[in-house]
Formats: C-alpha cells, sequence, structure tokens
C-alpha cells in the first residue's frame, strides 16, 4: 500500500488529509517510483489555498519536486528499477509512491544524496532559468535578489558568485542576513530594519542594479523598479506577499525597464531542456560551487505544519519532506 496527502477543496492547511491506495501500476513509458524525499516550495502553498488554478475539479496533491527509487517500469522504459532517479513537476509529489513519465526523471549521480536531489531540482533549475535566460547576468554586474535566505535564494547567491556577478540581497532578521551572506551576497540588507531601495542605491553609488529577481510580490515589485538603472530588468517570478496589483505597464516608462515574468514548467517542456539544465546544476554541486543548505525536515504525514511554517516564513533554506 501507498499513501498520499490530499487537499479536496482550496483553502487553509486545515483540508490536507492523509490517504491510504494501492501502490500506483506504470503504463507505457512510465515507472512507479517509490519516493524518499520531497522537495517543499511556496507554490505549493499557491495551490493549496487557490491562488493557482487547480488542474482538475477533484482532490489535488500537491508538490512540485521529489527523488526517489524506481520500482516498476513500463513498456519502452530505459530506466532500471533500483535506478535513483529525481524530478519537477507541477504537483503529484506529496504520495509515497507516484507513476511518472521516464522522461521527466533524470538520475541522480552516486555522490548526491537523495534529499539533496529533492531539495534542488525545482529550486536549482529555477535558478538556472533566471541567471541563464531570463536576465543572464555576467560578469561584473551586480543584481538584486529578494528573499536571499530561502531555498532558491540560497542557491542563486553562490551561483551568481561563482559567475563574478555582485549580489545584493534582501532578508528578514539578522540570522537569515548572516546566512544569505554565508552563501555568496556581497551585501544583504535586513527588510525589516532598512530600506531596500534606499541601501541599494547607497550601495551602488547611486547607479541602481541591472537587473532584480523577485519572487515577494505584492510588498516589493513597485520598489523593485526604484533601483534598476536605465534599461534594467525586472524578473518577477513569484509571489509570495499576494500579487501586485498596482502594477501598470506604463510604470516601465521610468527607464525604459524590461519585465519578464517566467515560471519552471514553460522552460522545463522544451525538448532536452531539462536533461542540460540539470546536467549543469548537478555540475555545480559536485563542484562545491553550489552547496545545498537543508534548513528543515518534516515527516510527509506533518506537511500541514510545515506549510504553516514556509508561509510565516520561519524557515531557511531547503525544506525537506520524508515519506
Amino acid at each position: 500500500m501507498s499513501y498520499a496527502m490530499v487537499v479536496s477543496a482550496p483553502g487553509g492547511v486545515e483540508n490536507f488529509r492523509r490517504v491510504t491506495r494501492e501502490i500506483p501500476q506504470p503504463g507505457p513509458g512510465e515507472v512507479t517510483l517509490r519516493q524518499t524525499a520531497i522537495g517543499l516550495n511556496y507554490i505549493d502553498v499557491y495551490f493549496r489555498s487557490g491562488l493557482y488554478p487547480w488542474p482538475v475539479p477533484a482532490d489535488l496533491i500537491t508538490g512540485s519536486e521529489g527523488a526517489g527509487v524506481v520500482e516498476l517500469v513500463g513498456d519502452g522504459v530505459d530506466l532500471k528499477p533500483g535506478m535513483r532517479v529525481a524530478y519537477t513537476l507541477p504537483n503529484g509529489a506529496y504520495a509515497s509512491h507516484r507513476v511518472i513519465a521516464a522522461d521527466q526523471l533524470v538520475p541522480i549521480p552516486d555522490d548526491i544524496s537523495d534529499e539533496v536531489a529533492a531539495a534542488v531540482m525545482l529550486k536549482g533549475l529555477t535558478v538556472h532559468y533566471l541567471i541563464q535566460h531570463s536576465f543572464p547576468a555576467l560578469e561584473g554586474d551586480t543584481v538584486l535578489f529578494h528573499a536571499a535566505a530561502g531555498g532558491v535564494g540560497l542557491l542563486a547567491g553562490q551561483w551568481l558568485k561563482a559567475r563574478g556577478v555582485r549580489v545584493i540581497g534582501t532578508a528578514g532578521g539578522p540570522e537569515k542576513c548572516a546566512l544569505a551572506k554565508a552563501h555568496g551576497y556581497a551585501h544583504v540588507i535586513d527588510y525589516r530594519k532598512q530600506d531596500f531601495v534606499a541601501e541599494v542605491m547607497r550601495i551602488t553609488e547611486g547607479k541602481g542594479v541591472q537587473a532584480v529577481y523577485d519572487s515577494v510580490g505584492d510588498v516589493t515589485l513597485m520598489k523593485s523598479l526604484d533601483v534598476l538603472e536605465r534599461f534594467g530588468t525586472l524578473v518577477s517570478f513569484g509571489q509570495s506577499s499576494g500579487p501586485a496589483l498596482d502594477f501598470r505597464v506604463n510604470d516601465l516608462a521610468r527607464g525604459s525597464l524590461r519585465l519578464t515574468r517566467p515560471t519552471l514548467f514553460h522552460h522545463t517542456a522544451r525538448p532536452g531542456w531539462l536533461k542540460s539544465a540539470s546536467a549543469d546544476l548537478f555540475a555545480m554541486l559536485r563542484s562545491g560551487a553550489v552547496k545545498v543548505e537543508i534548513g528543515q525536515r518534516f515527516a510527509l504525514a506533518d506537511v500541514a505544519k510545515a506549510h504553516v511554517a514556509l508561509e510565516a516564513r520561519q524557515t531557511t533554506g531547503s525544506t525537506v519532506l520524508n515519506p
């Protein structure tokens, strides 16, 4: 038998319930994966709460990244039982076992643990598209990255530093600021005590930054525009504080600014991208240039507690759920 943590209606964490079921069987091109670790991400909250539309009008299993061991394989699959693999896909991860298309799985290198792989697939590949495609930051650039002490933020700080980019971060409280500073950030602004606009302009001597990577949304986005240099780029890739409803296209005219609103799963749908980007990500991990900070672990059955901690900004780094 297997189990999943299911929500039957959009809303709060009280809607999570544990459902026991038969171990699912794979069809052609699919495998049954016994999951050993699952990553927690803010997109899970968006789906659970109903901020993002549910894909089907029925029970929802959320969760968008994980790792585990192949147990069963369908026809036409090259993967073998016993192989360790990882993935990132929208929804379906909060389960002990799941069926998944084999072409959405990547083998985990022997020297990377299941927990690290589960914690890094969505977040690490997000960093990849942000700094390679959304705004390809180059050596000598200065950029601002909000939520610097979060799972994506800690990976981004290290990866950008390795590319010779000066990264300014924002975080809440001295502990989170210190954590971000230890993960590649040249400067970290405590948004609880400091106005990040004034601090960024002070640090850059009034020039501003080439790009802002903003996953916070409502409380930061309009101010993020204020720290961009002329022709700068705002990369809005999340809205943990809610959508920025006050934004108007004409707001970009203040400096001929650029705005992009990318999502990971548009990138993973591109032929060959998942394999190539995962290889880059694993190479960065194996080189030691990027390290994964797993700040907390929860049992999958306690996923409601994990969501409460995430929404209350009580987590640092990555959070892993163990089935």
